[in-house]
This record gives C-alpha cells, sequence and structure tokens, in this order.
C-alpha cells in the first residue's frame, strides 16, 4: 500500500505541466489509478472485515506449530503467505486468517474411579483374564498394584481391581479435531481430499485407524465447517501426490499439465504440489503410481561435523541373571535366551560401528545401560543419568521401557532411536527405524502394478485375513478371490485348505501373480503345494504376499518350491550379498568364526547411520531429511518427518527366492 501511493503522489505531481500530446495517457494512468485505489481499499475493507491477524515468527516454530496455535491449517497461511514456502525464518511477519472452526460442544464418554475391589489370585488365573473380567485394562490394574511393573502376577497375590463408572459429558473443543463417520464407499484418499488433508496428516489424526476403513468407522477430522468439506464425485478419481513429485513429473504420469491439474484443483495455484495431498484427476486417468526411487546418498562426502558424539545404548543385558564365573553356564543360557543372544548380537555390531565411525574420524563416547528389561530398572537409569547434552540414545527394549524413556527426553529433545521395536508413541524426538507395516503392504502393491507383464492376480486367504485381501481386490480390479474353506462340523471355524478344483482354469500362458495372505502354516503349506503343480509350459506363477509372516517358514514349507514360484514379498532388510566383498562381514567372520546374525547386521547399520548422520550436519533431525536415503550391509533408512510426531522409516526392500537364495527385486 505504501509503496504504491507513493507512486500515485509521484504521478500527479506535475500535473499541470503535463503537454496536450500526453492527455490521453494521462487519462488512461488516472483510470488505472482509481481502478487500483478501489481495489486496493476493497482488499483492506477485506482485510478488517474478516479480522486477520498478523504473527511473527519466533526461534524453533514451524508453519504447522503456528496453524495449530490459530485454529487454521498450513494451507490458510500459505494461501496468504506464498513467499512463506521459500522464505520461512524468525521474525518473518505472516497474515492470519480468521480460524473456520466450528467449537460447538460434543458428547463425550469419560470413566471416572469409583472404588477398588480387593481380589485374591486363583490358579491358573492371567492379568489379560482378570483385566477382560473386570472391564479394565491391564495397565490400569498394574497402576492399582505398582509392583506389577517388575513383577508377574501368581497364585495368592491380593491385589486390587479398580472399578469405574462412565460418564457422558458434553466439551467445547480447544484444537482442530472433530468427529466424523466414514460414509459408504469412502476410503482414505477420498476422505483426505474431503478435508483438505493429506493422507499422512489423515493417519496422524487417527493412529489406531484400521488398514482398510469401513462405513461406519468414526475419525478424527479438521474441525472446519461442514459447507468447507470438498464434494466426492463418482466421476472423479483421486491421486496422492509422492515426495518430490513436480508438476512436470505428473504431465508425464497422468497426461494432464499443471493448468489442467489447477483448473480440477484451485486451491493448487495458492499451495503447490505437497507430498501427501490429494488431487481430484478424470475418472479414466490411471492413478497407479510406480515405486519411487530415491538415489543412496553417500554421506562420506558430507562429513563436517567431527566433535565426539555421546551416545547411549539401553538394552535388556539382564547382568544380575548372568553368573560371568560359570563360562559353560552363562554360554548356555545365552543359547536358551533367544533375546538374551540377540541382544548381544546387536551390542557386537554396535561396537564394530563404532571402529568404523572411529576410522572416518568420528570418535564416539559410549554409555552402555542395562534395563534389565524392567520398566522399575528403566525408571531409575533416567533418574541416576542426565541425558541432556546426548547426541542419542538407543533403545531401550519393550515398548513400556521405550516410552519412558522417549518421553522423558523429549523436552531436552534428545532422539530417542527404536532399533528393535516400533514405538506406542512416535514422539517428535522418536526415530522409528522399522517401516510401518501398511508402507510395506502399499510397496509391494505397487511392485506388482508396475510389472507390465503380468497377466492376472489372483488373492488367496484364509477368514482372518477377509479385510486385507478384499481390500487387495480393490487394488487389482478383475483379480479373483479365493478364500479358505469353513470347518463341515463348526460353520464358524476356518479349516485351513482350498480345494485343488478352485484353481483349474485359473492358469494360463504368461505371468500371473498369486498373493497368499494367512498366518497358518498349514494352510500356506498347502497352497505353495498346490501352486507348484500349476507351474508348467510357459505357465508363470509368481507367489507374493503383503506380510511374510512365520507361516512360510518351518519344515512344512519347501524352499524349494518358494524358489519355484520365485516368492516376492516386503522386507525391512535384506540377506547380505556373500558373492561381495563387505568390511564388516569379512572382520565379523575373523574375530568370530561365523557369520554375522540379522541382529549383529542391524546393530551395526542403524549405530554407522546415526554417527554418520550426526556428522554430515549439526544434529540428527538436521542430518535426517527426506532427501536423504543410506544404505549398508542389510538395512536401508529414509527418514519422513511425521505430522504430529516424529521421524519413521520409509525405506524398504522388494525382495524374493531365486536359486534357492533371497536376493534384491527392486
Amino acid at each position: 500500500m505504501i509503496s504504491v501511493q507513493n507512486h500515485q503522489l509521484q504521478l500527479s505531481g506535475n500535473r499541470g505541466d503535463l503537454p496536450s500530446q500526453f492527455s490521453e495517457k494521462k487519462s488512461k494512468i488516472d483510470y488505472m489509478k482509481n481502478i487500483l485505489t478501489i481495489i486496493l481499499l476493497a482488499f483492506t475493507i477485506g482485510l478488517s472485515a474478516q479480522n486477520f491477524v498478523e504473527h511473527t515468527v519466533q526461534p524453533g516454530e514451524t508453519i504447522q506449530t503456528i496453524a495449530k496455535k490459530y485454529l487454521v491449517t498450513p494451507f490458510d497461511i500459505y494461501a496468504l503467505n506464498p513467499d512463506a514456502k521459500r522464505k520461512f525464518q524468525p521474525n518473518t511477519v505472516l497474515i492470519i486468517p480468521n480460524s473456520k472452526i466450528k467449537n460447538d460442544p460434543i458428547a463425550e464418554e469419560k470413566r471416572e474411579l469409583i472404588d477398588y475391589k480387593t481380589h485374591k489370585v486363583k490358579r491358573k488365573e492371567t492379568l489379560y483374564g482378570l483385566a477382560k473380567e473386570n472391564n479394565v485394562s491391564e495397565e490400569e490394574i498394574k497402576k492399582a498394584n505398582r509392583f506389577l511393573y517388575s513383577e508377574n502376577l501368581k497364585k495368592g497375590d491380593k491385589i486390587r481391581i479398580p472399578r469405574y463408572k462412565t460418564v457422558i459429558s458434553k466439551q467445547t473443543l480447544n484444537n482442530t479435531v472433530k468427529k466424523y463417520t466414514v460414509q459408504p464407499k469412502e476410503g482414505k484418499w477420498r476422505i483426505a481430499y474431503k478435508f483438505g488433508i493429506t493422507v499422512a496428516e489423515l493417519e496422524a489424526l487417527n493412529p489406531n485407524m484400521n488398514e482398510v476403513i469401513q462405513p461406519g468407522d468414526v475419525l478424527n477430522m479438521p474441525n472446519i465447517e461442514d459447507q468447507a468439506e470438498k464434494k466426492i464425485e463418482a466421476k472423479f478419481g483421486y491421486y496422492e501426490v509422492l515426495p518430490k513429485e513436480t508438476f512436470y513429473g505428473l504431465k508425464g504420469k497422468l497426461e494432464l499439465t499443471q493448468e489442467q491439474l489447477e483448473q480440477l484443483n484451485p486451491e493448487l495455484k495458492t499451495t503447490g504440489l505437497k507430498a501427501g495431498m490429494v488431487l481430484k484427476v478424470p475418472a479414466d486417468i490411471d492413478t497407479i503410481a510406480g515405486l519411487e526411487t530415491v538415489e543412496t546418498t553417500n554421506l562420506k562426502r558430507s562429513l563436517t561435523n567431527f566433535k565426539p558424539k555421546k551416545i547411549a545404548l539401553m538394552m535388556p543385558y539382564r547382568l544380575d541373571k548372568v553368573n560371568v564365573a560359570e563360562v559353560e553356564e552363562t554360554k548356555e543360557k545365552i543359547k536358551e535366551d533367544k533375546r538374551l543372544s540377540a541382544v548381544l548380537d546387536f551390542h557386537v555390531g554396535v561396537m564394530m560401528a563404532l571402529d568404523s565411525a572411529k576410522q572416518l574420524g568420528i570418535s564416539t563416547n559410549l554409555k552402555v545401560l542395562d534395563t534389565r528389561n524392567q520398566v522399575s530398572t528403566t525408571n531409575e537409569l533416567l533418574a541416576e543419568n542426565d541425558f541432556s547434552d546426548y547426541d542419542a540414545v538407543i533403545g531401550p527394549m519393550g515398548e513400556e521401557s521405550f516410552n519412558r524413556v522417549a518421553l522423558a527426553l523429549k523436552a531436552d529433545k534428545v532422539p530417542v532411536i527404536a532399533a528393535m521395536n516400533k514405538p506406542r508413541e512416535v514422539y517428535n524426538n522418536v526415530f522409528q527405524t522399522l517401516p510401518e507395516d501398511k508402507l510395506l503392504m502399499s510397496s509391494m502393491i505397487d511392485f506388482v502394478k508396475a510389472d507390465s507383464l503380468k497377466t492376472k492376480v489372483v488373492i488367496i486367504s484364509d477368514q482372518a485375513h477377509r479385510a486385507t485381501s478384499e481390500a487387495l481386490q480393490k487394488q487389482f480390479p478383475g483379480s479373483k478371490l479365493i478364500f479358505s474353506r469353513m470347518d463341515k462340523k463348526n460353520k464358524t471355524k476356518d479349516a485351513y485348505f482350498i480345494y485343488h478344483t478352485e484353481l483349474q482354469n485359473m492358469f494360463s500362458e504368461g505371468r500371473t501373480y498369486v498373493f497368499l495372505e494367512t498366518n497358518n502354516n498349514s494352510f500356506a503349506s498347502g497352497v505353495i503345494s498346490l501352486l507348484n503343480g500349476f507351474v508348467v509350459n510357459k505357465t508363470e506363477i509368481i507367489l507374493a504376499t503383503t506380510d511374510k509372516n512365520r507361516a512360510f517358514e518351518g519344515k512344512n514349507i519347501d524352499n524349494n518350491n518358494l524358489t519355484n514360484l520365485k516368492f516376492h514379498y516386503p522386507s525391512v532388510n535384506k540377506e547380505f550379498d556373500e558373492s561381495t566383498k563387505n568390511g564388516f562381514v569379512k572382520a565379523y567372520r575373523e574375530k568370530y568364526g561365523v557369520s554375522p546374525s540379522k541382529y549383529a547386521v542391524r546393530g551395526f547399520d542403524i549405530t554407522l547411520d546415526l554417527l554418520m548422520r550426526l556428522a554430515s550436519a549439526e544434529s540428527l533431525y538436521e542430518g535426517s531429511m527426506e532427501s536423504v536415503e543410506t544404505e549398508y550391509v542389510e538395512n536401508k533408512f529414509r527418514y519422513s518427518k511425521d505430522f504430529f510426531g516424529g521421524y519413521v522409516n520409509q525405506a524398504l526392500y522388494i525382495v524374493k527366492y531365486d536359486d534357492l537364495k533371497i536376493v534384491n527385486a527392486n
């Protein structure tokens, strides 16, 4: 406004001295000036009427935290502050619009503690059974009986069981969330589009949401006005934007120009493309996205921070249970205790990673702490040690112990690495190294979709995986779905078999993918044997699954059959290639006389990756941008920042059986 007003003064400064030949030009200038003044005046009135406020960005703030503070969405802020997308820093002044939130009271159920009843534990009674019988959770019983955090429930124990009553109250929301009931034919993409959020944001708002949502499910959604919800039209399809995707890339994939996409999705003109946002596209457009390929980053070229790294390793060594004086007894205990064996192997991998990092000039101060696999001991370690200046903490194992450590170190922003387990809560200081199951599933689906040689898809499932398999069938229109037979005597019980005749005439010349979804070993064994009988002449059958579990292992499963079927599945790791040289594998064999276990390799990969990222940036947060993908012996890492929480690894493998070996398929 100021610069325009100054310009207007300059135009009118010498009006009387203008020659007559410029009178027409002067009239045009005056006309444009008046129009501009009217527009600016209207804009100023509009700002005042809508009660916009100014916000000065403070150190540490993000667009997301500011949006949450004012109960608006990041898209609202970007719409009025387009420069914030490329230039966002402290002292930047942002224009914040009025919140669209409806702050209507919402009825919520709450449980209030009435009293406790005393119970003497009987023979064979379990914490799970008592919790179910008394309609309480195991955690609620533990809170009432603190000794159960460190001791197992046993016969004769006198415990208190809490009793609750349900109270319905109306509460006014103080955040951007409201309840939404899923309608028929609505999936994640459609709902995300409807509310103007990404699928990742939808999942973050609903951490307990089923992989396949059903009509009637109640979800948390942004609390926008009903009339602000976008309409879902059956004549359109919907596409989720991938990380780093550009308009140029979408033109090649969807055959739609930027102008066409903006016409269908007007908000693109202000927000631009954002990973995870859902776009409306014509229904006949193929929205199948190929597997994203990210170039592996060599962090050796980026090492700049050579300050000694301060790392804590918290693991359940349970040294109080080990008699180091009795060597043979200790060896037997390690053999019998699979968890202890895994922990010790992981520890060896960690130590070897420290040696490898040292050769690159990265020194480490490591503190090893024994949690004894007890929450009480973990609490003691937190009380006895100051972790505020640590670069990272690896572990501990165990959901409750990990949660305690992550929460305790959250205020100091100390990264906590979930190395061998998935945490209950991914706080903003948590690094989850194991990819989510839903990512494994979607990656396997994308892999099969990208295979131009496939002629058909068949899905075979037990009854427990009915929902997953039906969701799979929707991904592959025209696919055949076969469920296991029910028991003839007990119609509610799965008999875990299919008839040979059900597969006849199912396979023809060419490549057919067969998804097998089950947790039952005998069912998997039977189906795999049947499928092998159909591999003849030019008929190629590729066995696949979205969840490779123990059903596909053991003496009942013939690895020759899996090789014959080129068994494919998604995996968090791959087996190291014996034919190639690897410094870690060689050093391990020389030192211990055997090949490293997957736990030793994981300890090495996670620790070396952690140290390399710390040495290539000022902190692990700065060293974990989404564009950085690293790969080591058997594991790779590419962290994505969760919208409301911490960092989750997005890198995984599609592997296959080839000549009785498991190799990388992609």
